[in-house]
């Protein structure tokens, strides 16, 4: 079962600053959490409508990524990564190999590809970053974390997707000397390299904060959190944060110069505010109760939400104090987004819910099952432009919540 950890690393970006489109993983603040308003409060029993659906995309995990009328997905044929650009109907517009995948083991494409401007970046389960062209998907650059920056990673696959901001891009090769790195997003060069904790790199997508108009980036190697000055490089601070198999797949969250970052296997999440300057981080609460390993958590109106991992129920839990409020057992423990002050939940065993958190409890509003698709039920859905978009294996499903 452990195995299960590692891979949910569909974890896109969340950027700040920048002056042109560049995707986010979870939303446009990075936060899960969808701009999408005036959605259906109930799905008959068959579940919502669907308005198409792609079953050709090959094995993997990832998210799509939306640029324009444009959906950017991955998927492995063979022992091959696919980009896969469809239109907004489901049409296939362009199929292109860009390197080998990983195929040790839960064989499949883990990252999501993240669109800036003309350029895509895809980070393989190998520890390849690819830059590719965005309208014919020809190959511009690329670098081998593990080879070009002697990067390691734990046991399971690089699952990280990668984050751009200007010319930078950022990414986690782990290990002792390159730790964190940025790069020229246009040649690949290098701009600087971060030793950090000296970890392993353990899945995370990181999250760039502009915390009083500082930019920092955060994200957990196996046995830390870590705040990185964006600009220089320059380590700000470290807290640890441990688990067993060292896996920490989520992002952080930031929140009123807060962040909240969760891990599985029992570990649970921390509270850590930022000082003024944001060169200092001191503990506000630690719940252990939500332990979620890989489907994130949404904090909306002062309370967190999401599933545990060891205490297997989705949870609220109070953002001020820590303390859990209240749970749910009906549906099973996955990923989590939120639009139009619902939650959209889709459990590890397919299950499609929508919830609507209360003053005294969820109030499950729907529940449906994921019927087509193949393997592992741990892509993270997406909401755009009205519909809730959710990938099973080969399956990238549209369906109609508008």
């Amino acid at each position: 079962m452990k195995a299960i950890s590692l891979f949910i690393g569909l974890f896109c970006v969340t950027v700040f600053g920048f002056s042109q489109n560049i995707t986010r993983w979870r939303g446009v603040n990075g936060n899960g959490i969808y701009n999408d308003h005036n959605l259906l409060n109930s799905w008959p029993e068959s579940g919502p409508e669907i308005v198409w659906h792609f079953d050709d995309l090959g094995i993997g995990f990832s998210s799509p990524a939306f640029d324009g009328n444009k959906i950017y997905i991955t998927g492995m044929n063979g022992s091959n990564g696919v980009l896969y650009v469809l239109s907004l109907k489901g049409e296939l517009i362009l199929k292109k190999e860009y390197g080998p995948e990983w195929e040790t083991n839960y064989n499949g494409t883990r990252s999501t590809v993240t669109v800036a401007g003309d350029r895509l970046y895809i980070y393989s389960g190998l520890g390849v970053l690819y830059c590719l062209d965005a309208n014919s998907g020809n190959k511009i650059w690329q670098k081998d974390m593990m080879s070009d920056f002697d990067g390691k990673n734990i046991e399971w696959g690089v699952t990280e997707s990668v984050v751009v901001d200007g010319e930078m891009v950022y990414c986690t090769p782990g290990g002792l000397k390159n730790n964190v790195v940025a790069l020229n997003r246009l040649n690949g060069n290098l701009i600087w390299s971060c030793a950090a904790a000296g970890n392993l790199s353990a899945y995370c997508t990181p999250l760039l904060v502009e915390h009083n108009a500082r930019k920092i980036l955060v994200t957990m190697t196996a046995a830390n959190i870590v705040g990185i000055d964006a600009k220089t490089g320059k380590m700000l601070w470290k807290y640890e944060q441990k688990n067993r198999w060292s896996v920490h797949a989520n992002t952080p969250v930031y929140s009123d110069g807060s962040l909240y970052c969760v891990s599985g296997y029992g570990c649970g999440g921390v509270k850590l505010r930022l000082n003024q300057s944001g060169d200092s981080v001191t503990k506000e609460w630690f719940n252990a109760t939500l332990d979620n390993r890989f489907g994130g958590v949404v904090v909306m109106n002062g309370y967190a939400y999401g599933s545990g991992d060891k205490n297997r129920q989705w949870q609220c839990v109070d953002f001020t104090t820590g303390m859990q409020k209240y749970t749910l057992t009906t549906i099973g423990p996955g990923a989590i987004i939120a639009a139009d002050g619902k939650l959209y939940v889709y459990s590890q065993t397919g299950e499609l819910g929508m919830l609507k958190p209360e003053s005294t409890g969820f109030n499950q509003l729907a529940v449906t099952k994921v019927m087509l698709g193949s393997g592992q039920h741990w892509a993270h859905p997406v909401i755009f432009d009205g519909l809730l978009y959710v990938r099973h294996g080969n399956s990238l499903i549209a369906y109609k919540i508008k």
